[in-house]
């Protein structure tokens, strides 16, 4: 089951450039089915609760946003993990993209 977190009135804010999502021996990752290179780019989340520092995960070319940018992100999945008692949330979506217009709840 997929876990599709909306977006629609959440401010997401860019606050760190995109970056290659790299393994352990530093090489950027790539989608198992499809092939194409992974990124990471950290977003700050704010909604009427207050904020939070997430990274969303997309595959593809490299998202073309800026630190600052308001941003509409397409299709944001909440992926739970656990691993030697380790545990988080992970985040992927389709695209991230600069936002036109206002930031949403203004």
């Amino acid at each position: 089951m997929k876990l599709y977190v909306d977006t629609t009135s959440k401010q997401v804010t860019a606050s760190k450039d995109p970056m290659p999502k790299n393994d352990e021996k530093g090489n950027q990752k790539s989608e198992k089915n499809t092939g194409r290179l992974m990124w990471s780019t950290q977003v700050f989340v704010l909604d009427e609760n207050g904020g939070e520092v997430i990274t969303i995960t997309t595959a593809g070319e490299k998202p073309s946003v800026k630190v600052g940018d308001f941003l509409a992100v397409e299709q944001l999945e909440a992926i739970p993990w656990a691993t030697n008692g380790r545990n988080g949330v992970a985040f992927r979506a389709v695209s991230l993209k600069p936002k036109t217009g206002s930031p949403a709840g203004k």
